[in-house]
């Protein structure tokens, strides 16, 4: 197993090999931290469906992220696990300043350059207003 390269089938152990919560006294709390994602993949998706935007609990759960897995596992988390969702996530990145100019090992592919991605001018928009 390459743990350089962060796919489906290591992504527990990888995750679990970064963390840094001086504060955990329990598996449960890691799988709590780690579910983060599949809530921003899910607050994505129904501003999608209905337009309505969390910004800030967006944000929220990205700054946790960030402070128990550092930036730089957590911007490959989400191209892992968000990978079509990316033009709705990436102005967050940005705003928080963890947005690389190139991605690696992640699933499938060897690098992403992220300003190859577009951005939703609607999420772009809402953040300015932050």
């Amino acid at each position: 197993m390459n743990l350089d390269k962060l796919d489906n089938k290591n992504y527990a152990i990888y995750c679990a090999r970064h963390y840094a919560n001086p504060t955990c006294v329990s598996m449960d709390e890691f799988y709590s931290d780690l579910r983060r994602v599949k809530y921003i993949k899910k607050l994505v998706t129904r501003y999608i469906q209905t337009g309505d935007l969390k910004e800030r609990l967006i944000l929220n759960h990205l700054i946790i992220l960030n402070n128990v897995f550092g930036p730089e596992l957590l911007v490959k988390m989400i191209f892992l696990k968000m990978r079509t969702q990316l033009r709705y996530i990436k102005p967050f990145l940005i705003m928080l300043n963890i947005l690389p100019e190139v991605v690696y090992n992640v699933g499938n592919e060897t690098h992403v350059i992220t300003d190859d991605i577009p951005m939703d001018q609607k999420t772009v928009e809402a953040l300015r207003k932050i």
